[in-house]
Parts: C-alpha cells; structure tokens; sequence
C-alpha cells in the first residue's frame, strides 16, 4: 500500500534542489512534526529546504516494507521532481528507519540526521558494551532474518567509519531511555556531528534537537556539508 505522504513548500520561490525527509517515530504520527512546530522551526528561519512527512508507521518495519515503499513512494518521486539534496530526518524509530535507507540505498540521500534515535532494543546494546564496544563485539551465529538487530549493528560494525560521503548527525539527550545505543554509536562518529543536551524521550526535546540543527548546522555558512547547498 501506497505512503500517505505531507508536503510543505518552504522555499522562496517554490523552486529547490532541498528536501527534508521527516521521519515519524512509533508515537505520535507524521502529523506531528508540523504540531509539534518543527516544519514552522525550518519556515521562520527561512531555510530553503521542503519538507514532505511519509506516515512510515511501524507496519512498514514489520513487514520489512520500508525501503522499498519509502523508496517508490518518496524518495524516487522526489528526485525526479528535482531534489538531488535529499537528506533523511529520523525521530526515534524513524531514526532507525533512516539508518537501514542508508544501508540499503546510500545513493539516493545526501545526510542524515537522527534524532534521539532508536537504534536496537538494550539487550543487543549491553552485549555489545559488555564485549568492550564494537571493534570487540562478536555476534556468533545468528539469523539475519529475525536477528534484525544483530545484523544492524553487525553493519555498523563492519562499515566504521561510517561512510563520509553520507555525512550522520546524532542528537541525544542524556535522559533518553534509548541513550545508551545512541552514545554507541556516537563515540564513531565526528563529535561535531553530535549535539548533546538534557532531556528525555519526548516531543519537547526532539524539538530542541532539531532547532539545535537547523541554527547550529544547517544555517552556518562555513559548515563543510551545508556551505555549498545555499546560494
């Protein structure tokens, strides 16, 4: 079945080669981001990105449907209405999502920016930091099909450092119930690319990790990966 997808039109004219992806997390909806005032967030700041927001509800992970519908449904269209500075937005499950796009389709995105992500259930993570880290970790025998985890972070794994064409930025908050997979995968990326900051699992902070993006990244001129997007 077909993605319902929200469109925003931000840019000044309507005519640009930006878009943002925004992907939902299994709360809320993709209603949310315009709500929750992170669309209004890129619109008062007179950033020259569209938005579209794909409802990649958490029927499209279980049926391991969402590269594929994202793909048709969102990004292919995308490209071919122009956008070749496509980046991925993920809150919480869609920061996930976001990661197995990259891992299955990397040249279709130019960034990726994951948002108190959820990266894998504790268990996987403890194991991993019980081993000392992933440069250590060895996940044994496993099955890819139902051991979706193991094999995420088997790719990361075996893909550090992460690719940098694809530039990923993380933000976190220390009181996140999924902090400790995120800190994890931090400590392998630029520490420029992470943002840290108080607060929790909840719309509130996953604002202020966006507003955090677009003011301290996304509208910095001299930033390696944005310096050239705006004219």
């Amino acid at each position: 079945m077909q993605m319902e997808v929200l469109k925003y039109t931000n840019s000044t004219p309507p005519d640009t080669e930006n878009l943002f992806v925004l992907m939902r997390g299994l709360g809320g909806n993709h209603h949310s981001f315009e709500s929750e005032g992170m669309v209004e967030a890129v619109t008062a700041r007179k950033i020259p990105f569209d938005m579209v927001a794909p409802n990649a509800n958490f029927s499209y992970y279980s049926r391991r449907t969402l590269v594929e519908r994202l793909r048709s449904d969102v990004i292919l269209p995308a490209k071919e209405q122009g956008y070749t500075n496509i980046w991925l937005v993920g809150i919480s499950m869609g920061g996930l999502g976001s990661m197995f796009y990259l891992k299955e389709q990397p040249q279709d995105i130019a960034g990726i920016y994951l948002i108190s992500p959820f990266l894998g259930y504790n268990i996987i993570v403890d194991e991993i930091l019980l081993q000392g880290g992933l440069a250590n970790w060895n996940p044994g025998l496993y099955d890819a099909m139902s051991d979706w985890d193991k094999t995420f972070w088997y790719w990361i794994k075996e893909a550090l450092p992460i690719d940098k064409d694809i530039p990923i930025f993380l933000g976190l908050a220390e009181g996140d119930k999924y902090v400790k997979g995120q800190k994890l995968i931090a400590a392998h990326l630029p520490q420029e690319r992470v943002t840290r900051i108080q607060g929790t699992h909840d719309f509130t902070t996953f604002a202020k990790l966006w507003i955090a993006f677009l003011d301290d990244v996304v509208k910095t001129p001299s930033h390696e990966v944005f310096m050239h997007r705006f004219n």
